[in-house]
């Protein structure tokens, strides 16, 4: 019988008909285990959110109910008794209303005749009229009443939590309640009706109004409404979470979301107007996925998978008699549910893996006798067929075939030794590891460019000593290449004491501007400490300056074919580069682009400064100072209350600058500078105001 040519080794080959033996049994208790493990937390996790599912959106329907029913009963008062809501005895009845529930922030009724009456709360923090409630005001009864030929006026009375007068305050308005949503809905209705969110204009809050007409003799005679705000539902979500890392969401009828369990801001408030994010725009990717995985046409649960993890969804619509076509939204990780089956199943897996362990070593002990030599031996004649030329030891054994054919590898040893000096060892390691080729090229792609130089560098390196100037600038640079590699850039070149960086590629980042503005604070942040280290030696401090701009560009491998680079190319480079010129004209640290206030203007906290003429371009470009950034690891990052001050002033005053009002522009620029004197900003444009 001839037996197949193998390379089997001796030692190796007893382990492993061992293991052979031995693992498949393991294995398959093992899998046993895990399995049912697998299928119980599963079977567990589906009722649980099952559970979670139906619970929720009864409560959520119940939670309408009584406020319903509260707004009924208000009609219908209206309807048996007209004159109720025509004087001031309503406003205690609406008081009561408020009592019911801390998310009842006002009740209030319109009459067909434009009078409207309300009880509302207050947020001392919260100007009405254009001043701040008084001290302690906690309620305020407000009337506004329509007679003819005199002026329509709206009426506050402020009370403290006893209902206390506190003061008054009566302003002109415009405000009829016959226009409002609210009012027109109801009516059209003909019944109750819950509105779609909306920003109540007295309160600046968001939530709901809950709302029904009420008759006489046939004919509308008002709307009575209660508004409640949306931090109930998510405070609700966040409390009866199905596991810890369970996300549920109550979007709208369109996917756009009403409250989050994380308690996140789900909403925008533009100018007075409500823009509610969809799911699938939330920050986070998971919801998106979640809601892209859905299955179309029925509600139920489904499971997909992120990020090579497994999640649990639900779809859900509340019922046709809640009156808004609202769904509840339930994402959660399988995680949550098998995570201690699999932790068990690791101890269990684990205590096996060492019994199978101890049982090797001895095996092993018990094989070295053998195989030791062996190995040694075929180390040997490697080492000889590599060439190498240090001398090994001989290798001895009491088994005589083994001292046999290690004197004979020793002989072959002695034989090749001469020619071991002469060949190049490790010249396998220098061979190239990869076919791909280099090539000259580029593509469009929209990144965010960086450029960064040194505040008077040229007068620096005058008066500055040459080698304590390089380690300064050294520093400096080190900061930045460190900063740019921990926000994921790609350092272009260093040009000078500049450094010019972008983001987006080679590898492609959604966030690249956010990313552009998180490496532009820290760097000054840096420079802020190490300047602090050089002013305690009495050196002078480095300032950076930092311009920062989105574009597309072209990206790629620029230059000839002897030598080339990776680098950007286009209009945009040199917008950045006139961002970083443009710090000067107005003595601050860090300029952006429109384009990246665009591309992360919710994460972070600017200010604008002026609209800028750049070259090759027809139209001024809008321009800001970065003051800080949210969402970084680092809350020393975001703006201080002083920062948000001094943006809020900045803005007014550009609004009016804007508007080609120069003398509100300029006297508001004023006013910033006497709340914060050494403003650069609003030095330069109050002054350049001057000779408007």
């Amino acid at each position: 019988m001839i037996f197949p040519r193998s390379n089997l080794r001796l030692k190796p080959s007893i382990l492993t008909s061992f293991v052979l033996l031995t693992l498949p049994v393991f294995c398959a208790i093992i899998g046993v285990t895990y399995f049912s493990n697998d299928r119980l937390a599963r079977a567990n996790a589906q009722e649980l959110v099952e559970r979670f599912r139906a619970d929720a959106i009864d409560n959520i329907e119940h939670d309408f109910t009584p406020i319903k029913s509260l707004v009924r009963s208000a009609a219908a008062l209206g309807s048996q008794n007209p004159a109720f809501y025509e004087d001031g005895r309503c406003f205690r009845y609406f008081h009561s209303i408020l009592m019911h529930s801390p998310k009842i922030v006002s009740a209030y009724v319109g009459l067909s005749d434009g009078t409207f009456r309300q009880t509302r709360r207050i947020d001392a923090a919260v100007k009405i009229q254009d001043e701040l409630p008084p001290e302690g005001s906690r309620f305020a009864y407000r009337w506004i009443v329509r007679k003819p030929g005199e002026p329509v006026l709206d009426h506050y009375l402020f009370l403290d939590a006893d209902l206390k007068r506190l003061g008054e305050s009566e302003h002109p308005t415009t405000y009829d309640p016959r226009t409002r949503l609210w009012y027109r809905s109801a009516a059209d209705a003909g019944t109750e009706m819950i509105s779609d969110p909306d920003i109540f204009a007295t309160l600046g809050l968001i939530g709901f109004t809950v709302a029904a007409p009420f008759y006489s003799n046939g004919k509308l005679r008002g709307v009575a409404a209660i508004d409640i705000t949306l931090t109930g539902l998510g405070q609700y979500l966040a409390e009866r979470k199905v596991s810890p890392g369970t996300l549920s969401y109550i979007l709208d009828h369109q996917g756009r979301v009403i409250a989050a369990s994380d308690l996140s801001k789900t909403y925008a408030n533009v100018d007075g107007k409500l823009e509610l994010l969809h799911v699938t725009s939330l920050p986070s990717e998971l919801p998106a996925i979640a809601f892209s995985a859905r299955p179309r046409g029925s509600d139920g649960l489904y499971t997909f998978t992120y990020q090579d993890k497994e999640y649990v969804g639900s779809l859900s619509t509340l019922s046709p008699e809640f009156g808004k076509r609202w769904q509840l939204f339930i994402v959660t990780p399988m995680l949550d549910f098998t995570g201690t089956f699999q932790r068990n199943n690791l101890r269990l897996a684990a205590f096996g893996l060492l019994a199978v362990v101890v049982q090797i070593i001895v095996i092993y002990l018990l094989t070295s006798v053998i195989s030791a030599p062996l190995e040694k031996l075929a180390f040997k004649v490697g080492r000889i067929q590599e060439l190498g030329g240090e001398q090994l030891p001989a290798v001895t054994s009491s088994i005589r075939e083994i001292a046999v054919l290690s004197r004979a590898i020793d002989t072959l040893d002695a034989a090749v030794k001469s020619f071991s000096a002469f060949v190049p060892i490790g010249l396998v390691s220098q061979l190239l590891q990869s076919e791909q080729k280099l090539e000259l090229g580029g593509h469009s792609r929209f990144l965010t460019i960086f450029f960064s130089d040194l505040e008077a560098f040229s007068s620096l390196s005058e008066e500055v000593p040459s080698q304590e100037l390089l380690l300064r600038v050294s520093a400096y640079l080190e900061l930045v290449t460190k900063t740019v590699n921990q926000e994921h850039g790609t350092i272009d070149k260093f040009i000078g004491d500049g450094v010019m960086a972008f983001w987006g590629a080679p590898a492609l980042l959604d966030d690249h501007a956010w990313r552009a503005c998180v490496a532009a604070m820290r760097i000054q942040r840096g420079m802020d400490a190490l300047n602090g280290r050089w002013e305690a030696d009495d050196l002078k401090p480095l300032n950076v300056r930092i311009g920062i701009h989105s574009d597309a560009v072209l990206v790629g491998n620029i230059g000839s074919r002897e030598r080339m680079s990776y680098t950007v190319m286009g209009d945009g480079v040199n917008i950045a580069s006139r961002l970083e010129g443009i710090n000067k004209e107005f003595g601050i640290r860090v300029c952006i682009s429109h384009s990246v206030f665009k591309e992360a203007g919710e994460r972070l906290c600017v200010r604008p400064i002026d609209d800028v003429a750049v070259k090759g371009r027809r139209a001024k470009v809008p321009i800001y100072e970065l003051m800080g950034v949210y969402g970084a690891d680092d809350p020393g990052l975001e703006p201080d209350a002083a920062t948000l001050r001094l943006c809020k002033l900045t803005r007014l005053a550009y609004e009016a600058l804007v508007r080609e009002d120069h003398a509100l522009a300029a006297r508001r620029y004023r006013e910033i500078l006497t709340e914060f004197p050494h403003d650069p900003v609003a030095s330069a444009l109050a002054k350049r105001l001057v000779t408007v």
